[in-house]
C-alpha cells in the first residue's frame, strides 16, 4: 500500500510539473492557431494549424514576416504579411505592384494580385499588413484604420503543423498551389 502511495505521489508531482511547464511555454514562448480564412492563400490555406513564436522585440520584425496580431477594429486575431514598418511610405499601383519608400519590392508570395491603387504612410509605432491573396484578402487596404499598433502584435508564424502533408516551413508562390 505504501509503495502505491509513493508511486502515485511521484507521478502526480511529475504530471503537475509537466502541466505547469506546458502552460508557461504556451504563455511565453509559442502558441498554435487555426487559420479561418483564405487571405494568406496559397502560403497558408484555410484550416491550416500553424505554430507561432511570441514577439517581444518589435525591432527584429522584418518586411515579409508572417505575423499574428489582434485587430481591435475587427475584434479578432489575424494572420497577415508585414509590409510596412513605422515611417514607411507604401504605394500600391499598376495592377498590384508594391513600392516601399519609392522602391518596387518583389512579392513572390502574391499569386493573385488585385488592381487596387492605395497609398499609406505608416505612423510611428504602427505597422501595415496585407494578405498574400490580394484578390481576396480583407486587409489594411480595406480597413477603416489600416495601421496596427506594435503592442497588438502577438507573434511570428513559423511553420504549418497540420495537416501533416503540409508540415514544415511555409511554401510560397506558385509552388504553394500544389503543396
Amino acid at each position: 500500500m505504501k509503495q502505491l502511495k509513493n508511486f502515485s505521489k511521484d507521478w502526480l508531482l511529475t504530471i503537475f510539473a509537466a502541466i505547469i511547464l506546458a502552460t508557461l511555454i504556451n504563455k511565453f514562448v509559442f502558441f498554435n492557431i487555426k487559420v479561418p480564412s483564405g487571405s494568406m492563400y496559397p502560403t497558408i490555406k484555410i484550416g491550416d494549424n500553424i505554430t507561432v513564436t511570441k514577439v517581444y522585440n518589435k525591432s527584429k520584425l522584418k518586411r515579409g514576416d508572417i505575423i499574428v496580431f489582434y485587430s481591435y477594429e475587427l475584434k479578432m486575431r489575424l494572420v497577415k504579411r508585414l509590409i510596412g514598418l513605422p515611417g514607411d511610405e507604401i504605394v500600391i499601383k499598376d495592377k498590384g505592384k508594391t513600392f516601399i519608400n519609392g522602391i518596387k519590392i518583389e512579392e513572390p508570395y502574391v499569386v493573385y494580385p488585385e488592381d487596387l491603387d492605395k497609398n499609406f504612410k505608416v505612423p510611428k509605432n504602427k505597422y501595415l499588413f496585407l494578405g498574400d491573396n490580394r484578390a481576396d484578402s480583407f486587409d489594411a487596404r480595406r480597413w477603416v484604420n489600416p495601421y496596427i499598433d506594435g503592442k497588438d502584435i502577438e507573434g511570428k508564424a513559423r511553420f504549418v503543423r497540420y495537416p501533416f502533408n503540409r508540415f514544415g516551413k511555409f511554401v510560397i508562390g506558385t509552388d504553394a498551389l500544389t503543396h
